[in-house]
């Protein structure tokens, strides 16, 4: 009975898009048409995103508040971040993303975020400059990857981890480059931190795979970590301004908000 209560009071949180097409086969018909949609929005991102990078994406979790340790940490990664020239992304929402993009703000940088539309709709912050709404996830998740030369985790829950891990994997198999990923909350990723050990001691990973990431409470170390092994690993220097395209209807790079 509690099974079935528990079934009873869940709430997905995909998009209505998300959960109609995993729910397993439908008419070619149908399935075509949600191709062109994905079309459309990978289209939609490429354009509103083109001229915001080189990128700084932080990740973590949209419920912490204004004045709480991890929130102010990550405004201070934020101001931290765009004083290395770079552009700060995020998810786009509150929490940890609002203060990364604030702190962004604060220090008279670039802050652009990616937001996911929910049933429970996720409001954009007031932080941002540039902002473009995707129904799907995966899309969101590529968007926040492309764009980037560095990732901040910082603490986070379910999407935190996915990631976090995603952007290892894609490192750890050649499909992304060595681009450098800092683990930011030494307390609350204790256990995180202690079972990625013991995947090494139980040989589902290689010790090498350990360094692919920064583990650290110091946004001074993170700071240095992401100048050496994304400006100089990767010969950027500033900031890199890419020119519109009158053509195509392009306008000025983040020149205002948008949707």
């Amino acid at each position: 009975m509690d099974e079935v209560n528990q079934k009873q009071n869940f709430t997905p949180v995909g998009s209505p898009k998300d959960t109609s097409f995993l729910e397993g086969p439908h008419s070619r018909f149908k399935e075509f048409t949600f191709l062109l949609d994905v079309m459309l929005q990978f289209i939609k991102g490429f354009r509103k995103l083109h001229f915001v990078g080189p990128c700084i994406t932080v990740f973590g979790s949209a419920r912490f508040k204004e004045g709480e340790q991890y929130y102010e940490l990550a405004r201070k990664v934020g101001g931290e971040m765009v004083q290395l020239g770079f552009t700060v992304m995020t998810g786009g929402g509150p929490g940890i993303m609002e203060a990364a993009n604030r702190g962004a703000k604060e220090a008279g940088g670039k802050s652009v975020g990616c937001n996911i539309v929910l049933p429970t709709e996720q409001h954009p912050n007031p932080y941002l400059d540039l902002w473009v709404n995707i129904d799907y996830f995966f899309i969101r998740k590529l968007m926040l990857t492309k764009y980037s030369y560095g990732f901040v985790v910082m603490p986070g829950g379910y999407g935190t981890l996915d990631e976090f891990f995603e952007a290892l994997v894609l490192i750890q198999t050649g499909k992304l480059k060595k681009f450098p990923v800092v683990l930011m909350g030494k307390e609350y990723h204790t256990a995180l931190f202690q079972h990625i050990q013991n995947m090494v001691k139980e040989k589902t990973i290689s010790a090498d795979d350990v360094t692919l990431f920064l583990f650290t409470d110091s946004v001074e170390e993170a700071n240095a970590h992401i100048s050496k092994y994304a400006i100089e690993g990767f010969g950027l220097k500033r900031r890199k301004e890419m020119k519109p395209n009158i053509l195509l209807g392009e306008k000025k790079p983040i020149s205002a908000n948008s949707n």
